[in-house]
C-alpha cells in the first residue's frame, strides 16, 4: 500500500451503500455482508490476493462484512489475571499483542468505533490484564499486555508477560494473533522472541503495522520489504501485512475484513 491518499484515509471506510444478503442469512449482518454478490462492473480480487506492496486485497463483500462485524455494539467481558479466569472457551477468538505503547488500545477503539473501549494511555505497560471484548457474534477481542519497556515495578511486568505468553501457547479457541509493529522502528529483537514463541506454539499470527502516518512512502516501503523478508522464515506467520493508522483511520476496513474472514473460518 504506502500510498495514503490526500485525506490518508481508507476509501472502504466511506461506503455506505447498503447490505444486501440472501433470506438464509437474514437477521446476521456479518453472514449477510459476506454473502452478498458484486455488482456488475465491480473489480473482482482474489482474497488473499498479494499486491507487490505484500498487503492484502479484499472483494467488496469481505469489507462489507468487517464493516458489519464491527458496527455491532462491543463491551467489555472481563480483565483477567490468571488463566483460571479465562472465559468459556466456546468461540473464536483473536487476540492483539505488541511492545507497550505500540498502540494497541487505540487500534481497538478504531476497529469497534468506540473511543473508550479500550484504555489509552501515555504510560508505557497500563495495560495489565488480558481484557476480553464481545459483541453478537461468536468472537472474542482480546486486548494482551504490552511486552517490552513499562513504567511498572519488574516483578509485575514478569508476572503478565508469563500470563500473556502462557495464554498465547495453550488456548485453544485462539484463531489469529495480531502482531503489532511500530511501522516507525520496525521488529525489535523482543517481538522476534515472541514469534519465535508463536512459531514453536502453531499459533497463527499476522503483522499489523501502526502509525503509519507517521512516516513517509519510501521508509513505508522499506519497512513493509523488512518486515516480509522476516516474515518468510516464520512457520506461523501469516504472509500478508496489514498496514495502519488509528489516527488517520488508515487501514482500518482491511484489518476489519481480515477479522471477518478469520471468524467465518473458525465457526
Amino acid at each position: 500500500m504506502c500510498d495514503h491518499g490526500d485525506n490518508n484515509k481508507s476509501n472502504h471506510d466511506n461506503d455506505n451503500k447498503p447490505v444486501h444478503g440472501d433470506d438464509n442469512n437474514a437477521g446476521n449482518p456479518v453472514a449477510e455482508a459476506q454473502g452478498e454478490t458484486l455488482e456488475a462492473g465491480t473489480e473482482q480480487n482474489v482474497p488473499g490476493d498479494v499486491g507487490t506492496d505484500m498487503t492484502p486485497e479484499f472483494t467488496s463483500g469481505e469489507i462489507r462484512a468487517g464493516k458489519a462485524l464491527f458496527e455491532l455494539q462491543w463491551s467489555f467481558v472481563k480483565g483477567v489475571v490468571g488463566l483460571q479466569h479465562l472465559p468459556e472457551a466456546d468461540r473464536p477468538e483473536i487476540a492483539f499483542a505488541g511492545r507497550s505503547n505500540v498502540g494497541k488500545s487505540s487500534l481497538i477503539n478504531a476497529l469497534v468505533r468506540q473511543n473508550a473501549l479500550a484504555r489509552t494511555s501515555n504510560t508505557p505497560g497500563r495495560t495489565q490484564e488480558l481484557n476480553f471484548f464481545q459483541a453478537e457474534a461468536p468472537l472474542y477481542v482480546v486486548d494482551l499486555p504490552g511486552y517490552g519497556f513499562a513504567r511498572a515495578p519488574k516483578e509485575k511486568v514478569d508476572a503478565w508477560t508469563k500470563l500473556v505468553m502462557k495464554y498465547l501457547r495453550g488456548r485453544q479457541t485462539l484463531a489469529r494473533v495480531y502482531l503489532l509493529i511500530d511501522a516507525r522502528h520496525g521488529i525489535k529483537k523482543v517481538d522476534l522472541q515472541t514469534m519465535d514463541m508463536l512459531n514453536v506454539a502453531a499459533v497463527s499470527y499476522q503483522v499489523v503495522l501502526t502509525k503509519i502516518d507517521k512516516i513517509k512512502t519510501a521508509q513505508c516501503e522499506a519497512v513493509l520489504q523488512a518486515t516480509a523478508k522476516i516474515l518468510q522464515g516464520q512457520g506461523a506467520a501469516f504472509p500478508l501485512i496489514v498496514e495502519t493508522s488509528s489516527e488517520k483511520n488508515i487501514g482500518i476496513a482491511e484489518l476489519r475484513a481480515t477479522i471477518a474472514n478469520v471468524m467465518k473460518q473458525n465457526i
